[in-house]
C-alpha cells in the first residue's frame, strides 16, 4: 500500500525503514546501550517453529512404537519447509495410526501389513469422521510409511495397490443472491462490512484475508497481493470491485494505522478464524438466515459462481481462485450451465404443448 493511501500514518513510524546500523541511529545517546541488547538478542521463535517443537514434545510423552523414527520423519519435513499446517496435520495423523497400531499389540514397525492400514481406515470412518479427513490421514500415513521405505525399515510391497477413499462429488454452497442482500443489509461494524465485502469480491479463503497485511493492498490498482497461498502455498493476485473499495476506505480511516495487520480485534493483533466465524454468524442470525447452513467459505464459492454467471472464461476464475487444477474450478460450472438450462425448459416446453395438443385431440 502506498503511503499516501493511509489517511493517518504517523511519519515517526519506523516499519519497514529501519536503519541498517542501530549505532549509528542512535549515536552516542542514552539509548546505545538498549540498541546494543536488542542487536544481542536472539531472533524470535515463530509460530511454525513453537508448533514443531510442540510436536516433538507430544511424541516424547507417547507410548506408541518406534517415535524415533516419528521424530526423524517430522525433522524431515520441518527440513523441507513444510508449512505450519502441513506439519500439524501430519503429526495429528500419523500419532493417531500409531496410537491405533500400539493398542492392536504391533511394538514394531517392521510388523506393519496393508491390513493394518485397512484397520485403522475402518477404525476412522466408525468414529463418524468425513471422508475427506479420512483421506487425509491415510495420505499422511503412506507419505510416512514411504520414509521408511526410504530408511530401509519397510518394504515397497506397503505401496502396491494403494487403499483408495472415493470421495463424494458435492456442489459447491454459493449464498442465494436475495440472501446475499439481507446480509450485507444488516452488517452495522465498519471493519465487519470491509471484510465481508472483500471474501464476496475477491474470492479469498478466510485464511487468506486474516494473514494480509495492510502493505499487500495496493488501492490505486484495487487488489491484494496474497505471496502464498494458504493450501497451496503459491502467490497470486487477487482483484476487488468498487463496493468493496468503499468499504475497505471506510475501515483504513477507522482502523489503529499502526497496526501491520489488515483485520484484527480489540486489544489483538490480528483477527482468529473462529472470532471471524462468530462474527458471520450472528449476522446470519440478524439476517434471518440461521438455518441456511451458509459459512465464511460460501462467500468464496458464491464469488465463483457469481463471475461464470458473469460469462468469466474458467481459465481466468482458476488463477483468481489459486486452484492448482481446472478441474476444481470445473465444478462450478455444474452450478451455472446456462445452456443446460435453457435447453431443458425448452424441450419441457415442446413436451407440455405435444401433451396439451393431444388432450385437445381426444376432447369430443
Amino acid at each position: 500500500m502506498q503511503k499516501d493511501q493511509l489517511p493517518n500514518t504517523n511519519p515517526n513510524y519506523l516499519h519497514g525503514n529501519h536503519p541498517f546500523d542501530l549505532s549509528d541511529y542512535f549515536g552516542q545517546s542514552p539509548f546505545a546501550p538498549i540498541a546494543k541488547e536488542l542487536l544481542a538478542a536472539p531472533p524470535p521463535v515463530s509460530a511454525r517453529q513453537r508448533l514443531f517443537q510442540h510436536i516433538l514434545s507430544k511424541i516424547g510423552d507417547r507410548g506408541f512404537p518406534s517415535k524415533d523414527y516419528f521424530t526423524q520423519y517430522m525433522q524431515h519435513k520441518y527440513r523441507r519447509g513444510c508449512r505450519a499446517n502441513t506439519l500439524r496435520q501430519a503429526g495429528c495423523s500419523i500419532t493417531q495410526f500409531l496410537t491405533f497400531y500400539h493398542d492392536s499389540g504391533k511394538q514394531h514397525l517392521q510388523q506393519m501389513r496393508r491390513e493394518d492400514m485397512e484397520a485403522f481406515i475402518e477404525h476412522e470412518q466408525d468414529r463418524g469422521l468425513k471422508p475427506s479427513t479420512v483421506r487425509t490421514r491415510l495420505g499422511a500415513v503412506y507419505a510416512f510409511v514411504h520414509f521408511l521405505i526410504e530408511k530401509k525399515i519397510l518394504g515397497y510391497e506397503l505401496l502396491e495397490r494403494r487403499i483408495k477413499i472415493k470421495l463424494p462429488e458435492s456442489l459447491p454452497r454459493a449464498m442465494d443472491a436475495q440472501h446475499v442482500k439481507q446480509l450485507l443489509a444488516v452488517i452495522d461494524h465498519v471493519r465487519d462490512r470491509a471484510l465481508i465485502m472483500l471474501l464476496l469480491r475477491t474470492g479469498m479463503r478466510i485464511g487468506e484475508l486474516l494473514s494480509t497485511k495492510v502493505h499487500d493492498v495496493d488501492l490505486n490498482n484495487q487488489r491484494i497481493l496474497i505471496y502464498q497461498a494458504d493450501k497451496t502455498g503459491l502467490g497470486r493476485v487477487v482483484y476487488y470491485s468498487a463496493d468493496a473499495q468503499t468499504a475497505l476506505l471506510s475501515w483504513l480511516q477507522a482502523r489503529n494505522s499502526f497496526n501491520e495487520m489488515l483485520f484484527y480485534a480489540q486489544g489483538r493483533q490480528s483477527l482468529g478464524y473462529e472470532a471471524a466465524r462468530s462474527m458471520f454468524n450472528k449476522y446470519l442470525h440478524k439476517a434471518g438466515l440461521d438455518f441456511s447452513g451458509y459459512s465464511l467459505h460460501c462467500l468464496r464459492h458464491t464469488f465463483a459462481t457469481d463471475l461464470l454467471n458473469a460469462r468469466m472464461p474458467l481459465e481466468c476464475l482458476r488463477v483468481l481462485l489459486g486452484h492448482s487444477s481446472l478441474e476444481v474450478t470445473r465444478i462450478y460450472a455444474r452450478l451455472t450451465d446456462k445452456t443446460r438450462e435453457q435447453q431443458y425448459f425448452r424441450a419441457m416446453d415442446r413436451i407440455l404443448k405435444e401433451q396439451s395438443d393431444a388432450d385437445k385431440q381426444c376432447d369430443y
